[in-house]
């Protein structure tokens, strides 16, 4: 069973970090770009990020340019999302998500199959 489970997430003050993981289970994660989504109490979920299926190709929202850093270990089968100098505007639940086997990045919440359950970032003082 192809399963998505991300970690990571809490509280964190203005100006902090967090890094998030997604670790894949009952597949082969190097098969699979990833893609980070998140969405903010009473908005729609918005692409953040995503990785190609062996980390050449990276993408990122304008909002979290030069603060977010997505990052996979296939050996370890898992994809990372480094957050620096966050801000209340992050405060979202977090998602890690796989389109079909060997497709492309995207930041399209419909090209992707596979979904994570979700982890809560809240950045606040």
């Amino acid at each position: 069973q192809l399963q998505l489970v991300e970690s990571g997430g809490g509280l964190v003050q203005p100006g902090g970090s967090l890094r998030l993981s997604c670790a894949a289970s009952g597949f082969t994660l190097a098969n699979y770009a990833i893609g980070w989504f998140r969405q903010a109490p009473g908005k729609e979920r918005e692409g953040v990020s995503c990785i190609s299926r062996r980390g050449s190709i990276t993408n990122y929202v304008d909002s979290v340019k030069g603060r977010f850093t997505i990052s996979r270990d296939n050996a370890k089968n898992t994809v990372y999302l480094q957050m620096n100098s966050l801000s209340p505007e992050d405060t979202a639940v977090y998602y890690c998500a796989a389109p079909r086997m060997y497709g492309s990045c995207s930041g399209r919440e419909r090209d992707y199959q596979y979904w994570g359950q979700g982890t809560q970032v809240t950045v606040s003082s």
